[in-house]
């Protein structure tokens, strides 16, 4: 069995298991491109992408190219003579960069591709209501999230499943699928599958702010699965009293109230807040208000009238 050099491309937590499981497995990894250091905190202190932390820690080298086509960092990378570059969590590479190593350039996505193509796929599936997803390893090309298929697992989603969740399954399910991946093409004997394009495609954009605010002109349903697919991060949000209020949880009621108008809200000031949505009234059950912690709704209320 040849031993292939590999190279690993990937930035936060979501990362980290899939280059744990290479390592750990002893696969011949050379090196790992990741993020700049960031400021963070009230000190500005740069910190390292979690990528970054454990490559050094297994003395792995590191590049952090602030431009995937400078001609320094392409001939850094050329210096390692990579076999097969890892992909997991990182941005768009340029065709010079995934071209580059002899076997190719592979990306693991949080979704069941052709499904789901974009940055956000894990806030999308729960958004949209859906009760399956998983991970697939494919070969990067030219469009984005189009490759060949390599590999694919399912996942079952909850009801009770939020972003965060979710987003934990995947992570370890991604490692594993990663190490099968790897291992399938040290072995020579691995599939690619060319994507159905022709199907109905559901997109995962990248989500902004702005479009994280609670549209209750929805039915209920829609809005708690919108809240879940954004929780814990990046959050759902609606306005209180003229402050924006972030929304971790919210629960589709029977209850209705002909008198209050959509997108207002109720409460007893002590153990329930209301919000009036398109066909009935939504209950509000962990909230974030400004400048203070998440808070399940009756210990906000113990505290806060509104």
């Amino acid at each position: 069995m040849k031993k292939l050099r590999i190279i690993f491309m990937g930035t936060p937590e979501f990362a980290v298991p899939s280059l744990q499981m290479l390592v750990e497995n002893k696969f011949d990894v050379v090196a790992v491109i990741t993020a700049l250091d960031k400021p963070k905190g009230r000190g500005q202190k740069m910190l390292h992408s979690p990528v970054k932390t454990y490559a050094l820690e297994h003395n792995i080298d590191v590049l952090q190219p602030p431009n995937l086509k400078a001609k320094i960092f392409l001939a850094s990378l050329k210096k390692y003579k990579a076999d097969l570059q890892v992909v997991v969590a990182f941005r768009m590479l340029p065709e010079v960069v995934w071209d580059m190593p002899s076997i190719g350039t592979f990306n693991l996505h949080a979704s069941l591709l052709p499904q789901y193509r974009g940055a956000a796929p894990i806030n999308w599936v729960i958004i949209n209501g859906e009760k399956e997803t998983g991970v697939t390893t494919f070969f990067i090309r030219h469009e984005i999230d189009t490759g060949n298929i390599i590999f694919q697992e399912k996942e079952v989603i909850s009801l009770e499943d939020t972003a965060g969740t979710l987003y934990e399954r995947l992570k370890e399910k991604g490692a594993s699928l990663v190490l099968k991946t790897v291992t399938a093409i040290v072995e020579g004997n691995y599939p690619q599958i060319p994507q159905d394009i022709a199907q109905p495609i559901n997109e995962a954009p990248k989500i902004f702010k702005e479009t994280c605010e609670i549209d209750w002109n929805q039915p209920g349903e829609k809005i708690v699965d919108f809240v879940r697919g954004l929780s814990p991060y990046p959050t759902a949000w609606t306005n209180i009293n003229g402050k924006v209020f972030k929304i971790l949880m919210v629960k589709a009621t029977e209850l209705q109230d002909e008198m209050l108008k959509i997108g207002k809200w109720k409460s007893d000031q002590k153990r329930y807040l209301h919000f009036k949505s398109y066909d009935g009234l939504v209950a509000i059950q962990k909230l974030k208000a400004p400048g203070k912690k998440a808070m399940d709704i009756a210990e906000f209320l113990r505290g806060n009238k509104l």
